[in-house]
């Protein structure tokens, strides 16, 4: 190589006592790897919020380092320049760098989610359009499984750096159906005692947050109302469904003619009278 000058390391300068020394080195570097390796993985087991892929990883790291190092000392026994041993390992280096750069910013950045823990096992989360449980964190990245059924390998990198929306962090969540009734005759202070009686009953529906029935649009034809409520974090499309049938049949026992969704969609830019 260009150079780099290996004129230094003569076979007809290298003693068997040298030779011994080389050949010591190398099995002392392996040696010594090995208990290093075993000694890193301990410490790193017994620390918190360390995950077990991060701590072989490190190991590994630590253990290949040594190995690396008893080479180097064997080579110098050897008589070889450091010089043209440390410009190889600053080549090395350098390709590892770019080479390996996505898989450091993946490593680090797992290093934080499993340290401040803004996601855990278990929780549902809501990460550019995908919403599922998350199932795993490894060093690479975290494992999604959605609500139809699909799993998602999400770079710990990219979740560091963009928006999440934890689902589970308060143990709670809070879900609304929209109710629209016609106004003919409609007291609407019975209504919204109707609607909150209703969902709160519903089987899944918190009853430590009130539920909260809101007036969001009157008009001369038509009463919309929002119905607030909370529930389990992950059990909000069964317990939506529950809150809709059971107004439903409220509102068709009472005698009130109207429509329930728990998905209105955008609002008109003109606003409709019509249910």
């Amino acid at each position: 190589m260009d150079g780099i000058d290996l004129s230094g390391l003569s076979m007809t300068n290298i003693t068997w006592v040298d030779a011994v020394f080389a050949i010591v080195a190398v099995l002392v570097g392996w040696i010594v790897s090995i208990f290093v390796y075993r000694g890193v993985l301990a410490v790193l087991r017994k620390t918190p919020n360390v995950s077990e892929s991060i701590a072989v990883l490190v190991a590994r790291v630590a253990k290949y380092g040594m190995i690396l190092l008893g080479a180097g000392i064997a080579l110098s026994f050897l008589g070889s320049s450091l010089q043209p041993v440390l410009a190889i390992t600053l080549i090395i280096i350098v390709v590892a760098v770019l080479v390996l750069r996505g898989i450091a910013d993946n490593f680090a950045a797992g290093v934080v989610l499993q340290t401040r823990h803004p996601l855990k096992l278990g929780d549902e989360i809501e990460f550019d359009d995908i919403v599922g449980t998350v199932t795993e964190l490894n060093g690479r990245s975290v494992v999604v499984h959605t609500v139809d059924g699909r799993t998602v390998h999400v770079p710990n990198a990219q979740v560091t750096s963009a928006p999440i929306i934890n689902h589970s962090a308060r143990g709670a969540r809070r879900s609304d159906v929209q109710v629209r009734v016609a106004r003919a005759g409609v007291d609407i202070a019975e209504l919204m005692a109707l609607l909150k009686s209703t969902t709160s009953d519903v089987d899944g529906v918190h009853i430590r947050e009130a539920v909260r029935p809101l007036a969001v649009a009157v008009s001369p034809t038509r009463i919309t109302i929002s119905v607030q409520f909370w529930h389990h974090p992950l059990k909000a499309v069964p317990v939506r469904s529950g809150v809709v049938l059971a107004i439903s049949h409220a509102l068709d026992t009472a005698g009130f003619v109207g429509t329930v969704t728990s998905d209105p969609g955008p609002a008109p830019l003109i606003p409709q009278d019509g249910l």
